[in-house]
């Protein structure tokens, strides 16, 4: 039921919702991005435009033709189901694909409602496709010693230290490659070895610092200002030159050259560090709700994958050494 009766379209609604997210969820450009994708893939199902917003043209019955906008009252439980049968059965998606269309889907229902525009949101009985069960890739315990990783020489390029620099926020204390983007100095406490993470919907946790990264921010830190980054007390730690945070695909590609120099062949990219973090964590006795913690999670189960990793590790041990398996 429409609480909040106005004249706006759906198209309407759907640019104050990603305004929302964007602005006061702190939401990263890349999830805002996905988002609207989603939602502008419903307004198509629909029948109607994403730009169609600006014509003002809708009906009393809440249905679309083609190129008109959509009123709010297509956004039904009964369109959703179909959105997702045609995603499933005519466009042929993979139920992960359908998971994140939906999941927009449903975090707008919860912003109408939330402004008091819904009383319920359509897409909330909405059930989720079963996502087939895949075993996360992580690197091993030895693949990530001390060792592998030899000091850097004194001639080091900063690029070279800034990776090992990330190797430390990413797999010693469980950031996300964005979160290390958006990192400030003054949230590094080195004295207490802290660090304060602003992470997913502006949410703030505190996670423990490595010696390693102790030890070697001082000099990145140094480097930085040699270079002419000209970092400051609350500017961005990973500062370019014009002032603004390294861009993420620069970061990204100093995880991926770092982990091929160590010789790893898998996906060499700042998650499959973070799911080593968690998961070497777990495998050595750390409890699961503390791993949520550093991790940032809102919801035990999407830390609990996991443990289903360490179980899938262990039966895969099992099966290539137990003479009887």
């Amino acid at each position: 039921m429409i609480v909040k009766l106005c004249s706006m379209t759906l198209s309407e609604h759907i640019e104050q919702f990603l305004q929302y997210i964007a602005e006061r969820r702190r939401f990263s450009p890349r999830t805002v991005d996905t988002y609207r994708k989603s939602l502008e893939k419903f307004l198509e199902h629909l029948g109607g435009t994403p730009s169609a917003a600006n014509t003002g043209v809708g009906n009393a019955s809440g249905k679309a033709g083609v190129g008109n906008a959509p009123e709010l009252a297509a956004f039904s439980e009964m369109n959703v189901k179909r959105f997702v049968w045609d995603l499933k059965m005519k466009q042929k998606l993979a139920p992960t694909s359908i998971c994140e269309h939906l999941a927009a889907l449903k975090s707008f229902g919860k912003y109408l409602i939330k402004s008091k525009t819904l009383e319920k949101n359509p897409a909330e009985n909405v059930p989720m496709p079963k996502r087939p069960k895949r075993l996360v890739n992580v690197l091993g315990q030895k693949d990530l010693a001390e060792e592998k990783f030899p000091e850097l020489p004194a001639d080091a390029t900063l690029p070279q230290v800034r990776a090992r620099i990330l190797l430390e926020l990413i797999y010693g204390s469980g950031l996300r490659i964005s979160e290390c983007q958006s990192l400030t100095w003054d949230r590094i406490d080195t004295s207490a070895k802290l660090v304060r993470v602003l992470g997913k919907g502006n949410k703030e946790r505190i996670v423990p610092l490595t010696e390693s990264f102790i030890d070697r921010i001082a000099n990145f830190k140094q480097m930085e200002a040699e270079a002419g980054h000209l970092p400051t007390a609350t500017g961005y730690v990973f500062l370019s030159e014009d002032g603004k945070p390294f861009g993420l695909r620069t970061l990204r590609n100093d995880i991926h050259d770092l982990l091929r120099e160590i010789g790893w062949e898998g996906k060499a990219s700042p998650h499959v560090l973070r799911h080593s973090f968690a998961t070497h964590l777990l495998e050595n006795g750390a409890e699961i709700m503390s791993v949520k913690e550093m991790l940032g999670h809102s919801n035990i189960s999407t830390t609990q994958v996991y443990t289903h990793v360490n179980a899938e590790r262990l039966r895969a041990a099992f099966k290539k050494t137990h003479p009887r398996a």
